[in-house]
């Protein structure tokens, strides 16, 4: 309702209170992007309401679709710089990846053989990237967030391990990072499932020393990475802040909190 809604009667009380609520939804609908309070027509959306919203779903088929390419969507000078690589896990395509959860769990030989040469070993803090179910959110988020986690922990002279790019990722594949790289605290970087208007949202995963047969009890969570949700400075802030406290109570999951 707006203040030019009101009837030609309508006294200057009825026109300030329009006035309020029209300000009231406006800093409500600011502070999400979740579809509160658009009126209707009828017992059905309004015309623009639907249209977003099938454009929004557009978007979300298309972040779960895409496969990222490191040089198109994070740029050539950026892959360069931190010299990026990619390695696989077990899922041989898109397609068995969304069928087969499990397998985007584990590394493939392939993978194990790769980083075993080019990885760092005992890193105090790996960062990895994966795709998991946006390729929207990875060239959105990854080109801000991985050199702020990079500075964050040049700052406590904490050795940064050699960032790599997993194709077709799951959280899981927490622990076989664990096991073959032995670094201190791990943090995926990884696309999140999309919703209906947050398909560039990034979750950074956190793990001190993931070993085989840990679950989501000894993980950590940052998500919501994105425009309108936790801003990547912030991210930086929060993980490393969260890493530092894993590191002093060598441990991570449900055992440690964020301050």
């Amino acid at each position: 309702m707006n203040a030019s809604d009101l009837p030609a009667g309508s006294d200057r009380t009825s026109i300030s209170e329009a006035a309020e609520i029209t300000a009231l939804v406006g800093a409500v609908r600011n502070r999400t992007p979740a579809r509160l309070l658009v009126g209707r027509a009828g017992p059905a959306y309004r015309t623009a309401t639907q249209l977003e919203l099938r454009g929004d779903h557009a978007a979300a088929l298309d972040a779960v679709q895409a496969e990222v390419d490191l040089e198109r969507d994070l740029g050539i000078e950026f892959v360069q710089r931190w010299r990026l690589f990619e390695v696989g896990t077990r899922a041989c395509g898109k397609t068995e990846y969304l069928m087969r959860p499990d397998l985007g769990r584990l590394l493939n030989d392939s993978a194990r053989t790769e980083l075993t040469g080019r990885g760092t070993i005992g890193a105090d803090l790996q960062v990895v990237i994966g795709d998991g179910l946006s390729a929207t959110a990875v060239a959105a988020q990854v080109p801000k967030l991985l050199p702020l986690l990079e500075q964050e922990a040049s700052r406590r002279q904490w050795r940064f391990g050699q960032p790599f790019f997993i194709r077709h990722c799951r959280v899981g594949i927490l622990n076989d990072i664990g096991e073959l790289l032995r670094p201190s605290v791990v943090v995926l970087m990884i696309g999140e499932r999309p919703g209906l208007a947050t398909a560039s949202s990034l979750s950074a995963y956190m793990a001190f020393e993931p070993r085989r047969g840990h679950s989501d009890a000894n993980r950590n969570l940052i998500s919501n990475i994105h425009s309108r949700g936790t801003l990547p400075p912030e991210a930086a802030q929060r993980i490393v802040l969260l890493a530092e406290k894993m590191r002093q109570l060598q441990t991570s999951g449900v055992a440690v909190k964020e301050a």
